[in-house]
């Protein structure tokens, strides 16, 4: 197992955690789509959300067979989703309200509710649509749709069709056993009402009272089930918004911004159902506090120095760009600089640092176009440094060869590799790049050297060809054991009679092959490893050769800390995951910001 240094037997938390909101139970609503639901107040930590689906529509009846009735609309999903980490004076993101599904026919089916969504950070929370009425079987949705009365055997839609927990919506209710009449379409608090009798419609399930936790908000009872239509008479819509059976047309529609279901048709009633009602979204900005202190207490407390904080203590991955390479008898780039604690090969592992609750830059370096440097990447006080470059033949000696890892030297003034672990760091973050071949005859011999790599220098070139880069470093910081910062191989000479002809293989961990003269294209940096990019052939008179210089790959930072944190990251290019163990990950293949709460 590799060696954690994440902190002590209380899961790494210092002190004692004491997370408050001051968002002064402020209420939002969306009852139309926006393209930000809302800006925090300045002390808003947490939020509660409530999102509410379109309703399904209701079947409509046949004109032509009066037993044909239809089924009524399930509700739209609703979720209820507590404790939420936000910023405060932070603009949320977007706020998409489904719309209701259409009213049904007599010969069509009515249209599925519209999911609505809300986003915050980068994770997309969702309701969805209520299940769409007919005169056969009940769709499925956030609530399912009653059953139709063509046939006795039609079942009735499943409702929670996105597999929540808790659930967000109920099934819809069977019809009477027989044709003429249908069920209710499911409500979020109970499913649908099944046709009492071979002629009569079934209620729709009812909807949630959310008044107590979100007064004041358009409409406080949602997501009522749409009634069946019957030959005789129809159910009573779910209270919630739910639309009336065999109802004229103002009541078989579904209530707006309530995700209620639409009515079904049925006996005298008009041949199409009713349209389920648009849904709804709300926010809850918390206001509470864990603990109460009082002034001299909390003066006193942090005069001492003994106020809790809130501290993780966090193990890391941090990976530079890798250098460029070059062509003709070109080194390979070095591999970015590798800096990590806790998980990877023992010698290189650092000390875990301290994170409090805020933001953090986070730079993710991009590799070295050819012939240049890697970019640094940094987190917190932690940096590493971009791979050295390397150059060629045609080249003057590079000034930028040095960096996490040195570049591989080319036969051009100076065989030498670029110098690792520049500017030096404890552990070290890389290592030499390896020494070039002397032409022989020159000027049309040689080969580049290899880049140098996390934990092995770049091979120097021989007489069979461009020498292998350095090996990059296994880590297991995201669980898989994955290798980063490997040095790329150098390129090969002309070919035939001269030494060096063949290409460096790339080393592992993201570096990429020399090319050869042979027609092996060189090979770029793996992105988001830290490779260093592999070195070109001679190309020197002739046209087809594939020997060109390439890149270096880009680098990678990842944050692992106790399940305590909370880890927010933008953009959302960048992710955030829990480990199977428990601890939480951020993972960066591009700069951004990550915030710890």
């Amino acid at each position: 197992m590799p060696r954690n240094k994440s902190g002590s037997a209380n899961g790494g938390v210092i002190g004692k955690k004491n997370p408050s909101s001051f968002g002064k139970n402020t209420i939002t609503s969306k009852t139309s789509s926006s393209p930000s639901m809302a800006t925090t107040q300045p002390g808003t930590r947490i939020v509660d959300i409530l999102l509410v689906a379109g309703g399904g529509g209701g079947g409509g009846r046949s004109s032509s067979t009066p037993a044909r009735v239809g089924g009524g609309g399930g509700a739209g999903g609703v979720r209820n989703i507590e404790s939420i980490s936000v910023c405060g004076n932070t603009a949320l993101g977007a706020a998409t309200v489904g719309a209701g599904g259409s009213a049904g026919s007599d010969s069509a089916s009515g249209g599925k509710g519209n999911n609505s969504t809300l986003v915050i950070g980068c994770t997309t929370y969702t309701a969805t649509g209520g299940g769409p009425g007919g005169q056969g079987c009940g769709g499925d949705g956030g609530s399912g749709a009653g059953a139709g009365g063509d046939d006795a055997g039609n079942s009735a839609g499943d409702g929670n069709e996105g597999s929540f927990s808790p659930s967000e919506g109920n099934n819809g209710g069977p019809n009477g056993g027989s044709t003429g009449s249908a069920g209710g379409g499911g409500g979020h608090a109970a499913v649908g009402g099944g046709a009492p009798s071979g002629s009569a419609g079934g209620a729709g399930g009812a909807g949630t009272d959310f008044s107590p936790s979100f007064p004041g908000i358009p409409q406080t009872t949602l997501a009522g089930g749409g009634a069946g239509g019957g030959t005789s008479s129809g159910g009573s819509g779910g209270t919630g918004g739910g639309g009336d059976g065999n109802a004229p047309s103002p009541e078989r529609t579904a209530t707006s911004n309530t995700g209620g279901g639409g009515g079904g048709s049925g006996g005298s009633a008009p041949t199409a159902g009713g349209a389920g009602g648009s849904g709804i979204i709300a926010i809850k900005e918390i206001n509470k506090a864990s603990g109460v202190w009082s002034m001299q207490s909390q003066f006193q407390a942090k005069s001492q120095g003994t106020w809790p904080r809130f501290i993780l203590n966090a193990n890391y991955l941090v990976v530079a760009g890798g250098g460029g390479s070059n062509a003709n008898r070109g080194g390979g780039g070095g591999a970015g600089g590798y800096r990590s604690s806790g998980f990877g090969p023992s010698p290189l592992q650092g000390d875990a640092i301290e994170l409090a609750p805020g933001p953090y830059t986070i730079t993710v370096g991009a590799g070295g176009s050819t012939g240049s440097k890697g970019n640094d990447s940094t987190f917190s006080t932690i940096t590493s440094t971009g791979g050295g470059a390397a150059n060629d033949f045609n080249t003057p000696a590079c000034s930028d060869s040095d960096g996490g890892s040195g570049g591989g030297g080319s036969i051009r003034e100076t065989t030498a590799g670029g110098s690792g672990n520049t500017p030096p760091t404890d552990p070290p973050q890389g290592n030499n790049g390896g020494t070039a071949l002397p032409g022989n005859p020159m000027p049309c011999a040689g080969a580049g050297g290899g880049g140098g790599g996390a934990t092995a220098v770049g091979a120097g070139a021989t007489t069979s060809g461009g020498g292998a880069g350095g090996a990059g470093a296994p880590n297991t910081i995201l669980g898989p054991d994955t290798s980063y910062a490997g040095g790329g191989g150098g390129g090969g000479s002309r070919g035939g009679p001269y030494h060096g002809p063949g290409p460096g293989a790339g080393g592992a961990g993201g570096g990429g092959a020399g090319g050869s003269h042979s027609g092996q294209s060189s090979v770029a940096g793996t992105a988001n490893t830290g490779g260093g990019g592999g070195g070109g052939a001679d190309c020197s008179h002739v046209p087809t050769c594939a020997g060109l210089a390439r890149a270096g790959g880009s680098g990678i930072v990842v944050v692992r800390a106790p399940s305590a944190a909370t880890f927010a990251v933008a953009p959302c290019t960048n992710s955030t995951s829990t480990h199977p163990g428990g601890d939480k990950l951020a993972t960066f293949t591009v700069s951004g910001t990550l915030t710890v709460s």
